[in-house]
């Protein structure tokens, strides 16, 4: 696997980490500060999901994705 699909990878599984991490935090919050706080986290991990996924598909147009690293598309 190339070093730079694998950052990707990782990228997006930080991604869902910040999403699950901002879902928890909301649902356990005790002010407006901590709402703040977890909104922008996962404002944050959408942005940087959706730029992962569109360099993902631009590394497979250019065939430096290979087909085992295809099946692990998350959309």
């Amino acid at each position: 696997m190339k070093p730079c699909n694998l950052h990707i990878i990782n990228t997006l599984k930080l991604v869902d980490e910040m999403i699950y991490l901002a879902d928890q935090g909301d649902a356990d919050r005790e002010d407006n500060g901590c709402g703040i706080l977890y909104g922008v986290l996962r404002d944050s991990a959408f942005k940087l999901k959706k730029l992962a996924e569109e360099e993902k598909l631009n590394h497979i147009r250019k065939g430096w994705w290979q087909d085992k690293e295809k099946s692990n598309f998350h959309s």
